[in-house]
């Protein structure tokens, strides 16, 4: 299938709206993922004995060429990935509040919802309670269900279409990180990169994680996701 020649400003033709997770449904700066990042980091330091400095290097560089540092440790050191699902996400959900606005929002949309997280259900769970949305998705498509390849490879999204037949071109994908938004866009979904804050800085976030592009892979950039959704194009 050939990528859109130009994105489509209405959404009305939409009948499947994919969202992704983490830094997407809640906000990037309350810090969540932050408590992820740091045991992922831990983590590392563990399986490789490098120092913090150098853990938290190659844990980025994993993170950026894998798609995920879970990815590049499986390939790199052959470690057992439930084992490292479960360590990094025992975290405190509380920084995420309540949001009924967007679960008021996603609710109102005609079709069917899912989540595509390269985190696991679990994880998922937990930030959809805290939300008061636990209750809004068919189905959350998690890493275990990629089979461990994550977004952005293919591989990824073929699989989540299949299982649930989707069709691309009458689908919409969410997410924080714009590489993630290649293949949807390729394979004809409209796209939509939800951002942090303006000038939004974490010592703990590297720039390309911030990153915004107007390549034509993303169709639309909203810092506010609720709002969106409330105020379709």
């Amino acid at each position: 299938m050939t990528a859109l020649a130009r994105p489509r400003q209405s959404l009305d033709h939409v009948t499947d709206w994919v969202f992704d997770l983490d830094n997407t449904l809640y906000p990037r700066e309350c810090n969540l993922f932050a408590q992820i990042d740091t045991l992922i980091t831990h983590y590392v330091m563990e399986v490789t004995r490098l120092d913090f400095d150098a853990a938290r290097a190659l844990q980025k560089d994993y993170y950026r060429d894998f798609g995920t540092t879970l990815n590049g440790l499986m390939h790199r050191h052959e470690i057992d990935p439930d084992h490292f699902l479960s360590t990094v996400h025992a975290i405190d959900y509380s920084p995420v509040d309540p949001h009924p606005d967007l679960v008021e929002a996603i609710a109102a949309l005609p079709g069917r919802k899912f989540i595509l997280t390269n985190g696991d259900t679990g994880h998922a769970r937990a930030v959809l309670k805290r939300l008061g949305g636990d209750h809004l998705f068919e189905h959350v498509h998690d890493i275990r269900a990629m089979t461990f390849v994550p977004k952005p490879h293919r591989q990824a999204y073929d699989g989540f279409f299949a299982l649930h037949g989707i069709d691309p071109t009458r689908a919409i994908m969410f997410d924080d990180l714009e590489k993630n938004l290649v293949v949807p866009h390729e394979q004809g979904m409209a796209t939509v990169q939800v951002v942090a804050a303006e000038g939004f800085v974490h010592e703990q976030v590297e720039a390309w994680e911030l990153g915004r592009t107007t390549e034509p892979h993303v169709h639309h950039v909203t810092g506010d996701l609720a709002g969106f959704l409330r105020n379709l194009p």
